[in-house]
């Protein structure tokens, strides 16, 4: 009975943080400030998640490769380019700079 009742707790932690962003946001009215930092949020975990990836995707002597690919991305990426064209010319990048380095 006891791996029961930690089954289902486990089960309600992990789905109420779930629901809530579904529910409330319907019922509550934030102030457009509040709105818009609100909207940058994927933005920022995104890139929380990929640059520790990016300084070790290369070497762990040479972080600045990856550096450099990210750079290069994220420029690509502002100008509005394709994810595919974005992803190439990067990877391009970082393979013409090891090849000379």
């Amino acid at each position: 009975m006891k791996i029961y009742l930690l089954i289902a707790g486990m089960a309600l932690a992990t789905y109420i943080p779930r629901l809530l962003p579904m529910i409330l946001p319907e019922r509550l009215q934030f102030p457009a400030w509040l709105d818009r930092w609100l909207q940058q949020v994927p933005y920022a975990a995104l890139g929380a998640l990929i640059f520790p990836g990016v300084l070790t995707s290369v070497d762990g002597q040479q972080p600045w490769l990856g550096l450099l690919g990210g750079v290069t991305a994220g420029l690509l990426a502002l100008a509005g380019l394709n994810i595919l064209i974005v992803l190439a010319s990067a990877i391009a990048v970082v393979a013409f700079s090891l090849s000379i380095f």
